[in-house]
């Protein structure tokens, strides 16, 4: 059986917003990429009339000298267009996960967005999927519709599975601390936390000196 390209564990995961302007885009990447984040996905905010294959190679160059999977929001079938993908983020509960599985016909990562309940991380488990993203935990402009998650919640589903939990929506280093209290996590997902930055490098050691994870551990030390 063929393995999964790359296996994701936990650390930054950030998500990128194809409808900023594409220079300052990249070289923002490029920097988080310095930094040591993760993982990236490609946020489906595609601006009209957008050469999708064209940005996914630029993005997917700069992610594979570090060796950073590039996974894309809820568009799976780009992944049967381009191997320069390795994953799709699903927003909910995808009914035929299966028969993607089938149609791509190669090993490929998985995650999805869990609101204030279990049930999609459940989903998450029983299918195989690779991670789990929990959001709104804060109030957020990037995070759009989400539910505030309350953190019984997450507490809940590390005790259903193993899974990678990821937080997301209003994560800064400032607030992690008081949320590590509470809630186990693996990993934080962030877009304006860096995109907004002047120095997306220097703000993902920020983030990761908050999280207790240096550039040669990615495990978050208090659980």
């Amino acid at each position: 059986m063929t393995h999964k390209p790359y296996e994701i564990t936990g650390g930054i995961y950030l998500v990128i917003n194809p409808a900023i302007e594409i220079t300052v885009l990249l070289d923002k990447l490029a920097s988080a990429l310095a930094g040591g984040i993760k993982v990236v996905q490609i946020w489906n905010n595609w601006p009209p009339d957008i050469n999708k294959l064209g940005l996914i190679e630029k993005i997917a160059r700069l992610c594979i000298p570090y060796q950073v999977p590039l996974l894309i929001n809820q568009e799976w079938p780009l992944l049967l267009q381009t191997h320069l993908l390795q994953g799709v983020h699903f927003d909910d509960i995808h009914p035929g996960y299966e028969a993607i599985k089938e149609a791509v016909g190669r090993p490929f990562l998985a995650g999805i967005t869990s609101s204030d309940s279990t049930r999609n991380a459940i989903w998450a488990h029983e299918n195989g999927l690779d991670y789990i993203s929990f959001c709104s935990m804060f109030p957020s402009p990037s995070a759009g519709s989400c539910d505030i998650v309350m953190p019984a919640t997450v507490r809940e589903a590390r005790k259903l599975t193993q899974l990678p939990i990821f937080v997301s929506g209003g994560i800064t280093p400032e607030n992690i601390t008081s949320l590590k209290k509470e809630t186990p996590f693996d990993g934080v997902a962030v877009i304006s936390g860096l995109l907004s930055a002047d120095n997306p490098k220097q703000k993902v050691q920020e983030y990761k000196n908050a999280l207790g994870i240096n550039n040669n551990n990615y495990e978050i030390k208090n659980h």
